[in-house]
């Protein structure tokens, strides 16, 4: 006997959304030679600066263990800097340097301009309603 479901599956759906914005994304960071999390990382450190690490993992959806590989990575390639936390020696932050910088300024015009495009097409009323839907069921998850 096969299970009733009554609901679509949401989080396949949620996740095939995502797959759907980041197929327009996707060439563009591998033109600039990076991954989907080296972006997240990099647009944490553009919207909010110097970082402690940890609030670098919660934001851009990346376990510890990964962010420590991806981190390294990306410091190496001279994008971003890693140090210790002046007020707090036991935490590490981390900010974009100059050159991780530009490709934030690079990439969002590229990205704006798809979210412009999905503006247009979906209608500003319903993209705005989809972006309180989506803040709600994050809500709803958390308590």
């Amino acid at each position: 006997m096969s299970p009733t479901f009554v609901h679509r599956n949401l989080p396949r759906l949620l996740l095939q959304a995502r797959e759907s914005v980041m197929a327009h994304t996707r060439p563009s960071l591998r033109e600039h030679g990076l991954s989907d999390q080296q972006w997240r990382v990099l647009r944490v450190l553009g919207e909010h600066g110097t970082v402690e690490t940890g609030r670098v993992a919660r934001e851009a959806f990346i376990l510890g263990p990964s962010l420590t590989g991806v981190l390294a990575r990306m410091e190496r390639d001279g994008l971003v800097r890693r140090a210790k936390d002046p007020g707090d020696q036991r935490r590490s932050v981390v900010e974009a340097t100059s050159r991780g910088l530009e490709l934030v300024e690079k990439l969002s015009l590229t990205i704006e301009a798809h979210y412009g495009w999905m503006e247009k097409s979906l209608g500003k009323q319903k993209l705005a309603e989809l972006y309180v839907l989506l803040d709600a069921v994050i809500e709803l998850e958390r308590t």
